[in-house]
């Protein structure tokens, strides 16, 4: 974190903590936003090298058994002959190399997971520098790789073979993106678009993409840095907008409540789902992160939920600052290969808990988002209400929570250091209340779940139905004409309590 936002922060909450007696209050509101899909990361351990036949880190992050609970996989549509290599003895019978993420794919497929193939560049020969390199080099001539309007054409039944392919090979691919970082001229494979360039590929031939045999959705490419620009003059087009289905960019340099969120706003509108499909957080640093470094990550996450979005997916699954470690002796001790890493469990807050549920409305009684040292958002999922709040200082607080409901039971999930993740403990509480206090820990990460009383919500949802002051209701939130014993009155303002009435 830099310096300022420290002193910024810490200058905030000390003021908050001054004037509210070291507690930070919350008002969760049952105003809904976007639905949650879910949470993932990409199928490799460097630059786009997927992992062959070890499957060992899908099997400890995916499925709803897994201590983690991710259930998107990203994977990469790869522009490249396969050359050399001879796939011949086990019977692969594509001209590209698609075979590095198929066991990891097949993997995570049957543990429910979403599959989505994002294409690096198209084949170099559609492209006008003639290679699936992006260009940005002496070697490569400095030539800028862009897709050939005359091969506009080629590019979704391209798709379609991938589709196919993966299909006969035991994976249903649920989604494909147009081009990995279109804004980004890059010496590796890429290919350049402008926003006007996609709209015309979209527009013109995105039809060609077999939706109906492949069951496959649509995301739109994704920007080095989510920039607006590509995906409004998506939405903003009838016809291009009609074929996409998911909005998605990356955040690189561009914290979510910015660019992220400014285009949830016409992707929300129209029904697009929003994914975050690339970021990591503290690569290339020659340590495992801090424990500060992994509350801002948490943080990264949360603001992107608040930004609108309904599905994250990180960088890398394998690396010594992603989720399971590579066994590199210089980054252990901490870092034994295919061993689950601290970062992975700050993520199962979110994925294993989040995931499928509602965003609600927050507000707090201190500053939250970017620039600042607490954060919340809460959700609704069944039964379930969820807050989450993060506290990057060294202080101590009681968080008050005013809820939309009466709540019955909870459980508090605790992670404050990278040796102590995860912990659970109960919420006790002795009769429904929408008003509680909770702890919130000094450098904390919490989840707190806590369980609707049904009754109450049901008879708050009811609405008065004529003039009179008051109302009654048995205890399963049913009206009540001719109230008697022990049941719920209704005043006209909305208050309720139980109340016995001798007949």
């Amino acid at each position: 974190m830099p310096m300022k936002k420290v002193l910024l922060s810490i200058f905030a909450l000390a003021t908050a903590a001054a004037v509210h007696a070291q507690i930070i209050s919350v008002v969760v509101k049952d105003t809904r936003y976007q639905t949650v899909t879910g949470f993932g990361a990409a199928c490799c351990d460097g630059a786009m090298c997927p992992f062959g036949s070890d499957t060992a880190p899908v099997r400890l992050l995916y499925g709803p058994q897994s201590k983690i609970g991710l259930n998107i996989m990203r994977m990469e549509i790869s522009p490249n002959f396969k050359g050399d290599i001879s796939y011949s003895d086990i019977g692969w019978d594509t001209p590209y190399d698609w075979n590095g993420s198929l066991p990891s794919a097949r993997e995570a497929k049957k543990r429910g997971a979403i599959i989505f193939g994002t294409p690096w560049s198209p084949p170099g020969e559609y492209k006008t520098n003639g290679t699936a390199q992006g260009g940005n080099s002496d070697s490569q001539g400095n030539q800028r790789g862009e897709l050939r309007e005359d091969c506009y054409e080629k590019f979704f039944p391209w798709l379609n073979s991938f589709l196919d392919w993966m299909d006969k090979h035991g994976v249903r691919v649920d989604a494909v993106s147009i081009q990995n970082e279109p804004d980004w001229w890059v010496s590796y494979s890429g290919c350049l678009y402008t926003p006007i360039q996609q709209v015309k590929l979209v527009r013109n031939y995105a039809h060609m993409l077999d939706k109906e045999k492949y069951g496959v959705r649509l995301i739109s490419a994704e920007p080095l840095g989510f920039d607006p620009k590509y995906s409004n003059a998506l939405m903003q087009d009838p016809t291009a907008r009609e074929h996409i289905d998911i909005v998605a960019g990356h955040i690189y340099g561009h914290p979510p409540l910015g660019n992220l969120k400014t285009s949830a706003v016409l992707a929300s509108k129209y029904g697009k789902e929003v994914w975050m499909t690339e970021h990591s957080s503290t690569d290339n640093i020659d340590r495992l992160p801090n424990w500060h470094e992994q509350l801002l990550f948490a943080e990264e996450l949360n603001e992107c939920m608040l930004a609108g979005c309904t599905g994250y997916i990180y960088w890398y699954m394998r690396a010594h600052w992603a989720f399971v470690g590579t066994g590199e002796a210089k980054y252990n001790p901490g870092n034994a290969k295919n061993r689950l890493l601290p970062r992975a469990y700050v993520l199962s807050h979110f994925s294993k808990h989040v995931t499928g549920s509602t965003r609600l409305s927050t507000t707090s009684s201190v500053q939250t988002g970017t620039e600042s040292a607490f954060e919340t958002s809460a959700y609704i999922k069944g039964d379930s209400l969820i807050v989450m709040a993060i506290d990057t200082t060294k202080t101590t607080y009681k968080l008050r929570l005013r809820l939309p409901y009466n709540v019955k039971s909870g459980t508090h999930i605790l992670s404050t250091s990278n040796e102590s993740l995860c912990q659970e403990e109960p919420i006790e509480i002795e009769e429904p209340v929408s008003d509680i206090t909770v702890s919130l820990p000094a450098r904390s990460l919490n989840t707190y779940i806590f369980m609707i009383d049904q009754t109450s919500a049901a008879i708050r949802d009811l609405d008065m139905d004529d003039d009179a002051p008051k109302t009654y209701y048995d205890f399963q939130g049913r009206r009540i004409d001719q109230p008697h014993g022990l049941c719920i009155e209704k005043s006209a303002d909305g208050t309720a309590r139980k109340v016995y009435i001798d007949d």
